[in-house]
């Protein structure tokens, strides 16, 4: 693909801080040259104290149509856009945006749909099953809206922010029964654990549960996609569960995003 770069060719973006655990610049690539597109996805690390500025230079930039949107972006990423998908609007966060025919920004946010795939591909079963989600903020907040919409049956929110968890249990119990506030990470009486912060992405982190209370009849999911195989999920697979790595996850919705970026979705 690279030797046939030119000045025509589409420009897509991976945009976050920090960046270097993202797998998805090199796939999102490979997707491109599949469909036979002109286009390539580059990652770009923007320092916090410079993203508003990013944001507002991107608006002079024609020749790019997308952006992948990731830690610690991905509320900001609807702030930016003038239309969402329901989802995204629910949530007040896109993890994927591109350009409307005007110029502005389109979101949508599909962390949910490819945690959920990578459950089903795993084995597991989601509809009537207990969840716990550990992690409130964009990712967590798109995997319960999934797993609601999935059929769980019960969905405990736990958040090392207390107001976060609390935000974002009344958002959804608007919407669906069975959702509460949990007070620790305690696994047990769980189906599905659903791990949505970036502990672990660090070797000296902690574990972010008691995972002596894991047993073999869990599920146990995780967002970070480096290491390959997450801390939590080397001791959940010791144990015997199923599991997903954030790597299964992005594999789970690589293909809705990248139908999302080049207007090929049925949205």
């Amino acid at each position: 693909m690279f030797e046939k770069l030119n000045g025509k060719t589409r420009l897509f973006m991976t945009v976050g801080c920090p960046i270097g655990q993202v797998k998805s610049p090199a796939d999102i690539t490979h997707a491109f040259e599949a469909r036979d597109i002109d286009a390539v996805q580059v990652p770009i690390e923007i320092r916090p104290n410079g993203i508003d500025d990013f944001f507002t230079a991107l608006e002079f930039a024609s020749n790019v149509d997308g952006m992948v949107i990731t830690i610690p972006y991905k509320f900001m990423g609807a702030n930016i856009c003038k239309t969402l998908t329901p989802r995204a609007s629910l949530l007040s966060a896109a993890n994927v945006i591109r350009r409307n025919s005007d110029g502005t920004w389109h979101g949508d946010m599909t962390d949910g749909l490819g945690f959920c795939n990578a459950v089903l591909k795993a084995g597991s079963t989601i509809k009537g099953k207990r969840a716990l989600l550990i992690g409130a903020g964009g990712a967590g907040s798109a995997i319960g809206l999934a797993l609601l919409d999935e059929g769980i049956g019960d969905l405990g929110i736990y958040d090392i922010d207390p107001d976060r968890s609390d935000k974002l249990m009344n958002l959804l119990a608007n919407n669906y029964d069975s959702v509460s506030v949990v007070k620790n990470t305690a696994p047990q009486g769980f189906d599905i654990i659903a791990h949505a912060t970036p502990t672990g992405m660090k070797s000296a982190d902690a574990l972010p549960l008691d995972v002596d209370q894991l047993v073999h009849t869990m599920h146990v999911g995780d967002v970070v996609t480096e290491p390959a195989i997450p801390p939590l999920i080397k001791e959940a697979r010791e144990r015997g569960c199923r599991t997903n790595t954030g790597i299964e996850m992005f594999d789970g919705h690589r293909e809705i995003i990248v139908d999302f970026l080049l207007h090929q979705d049925k949205r």
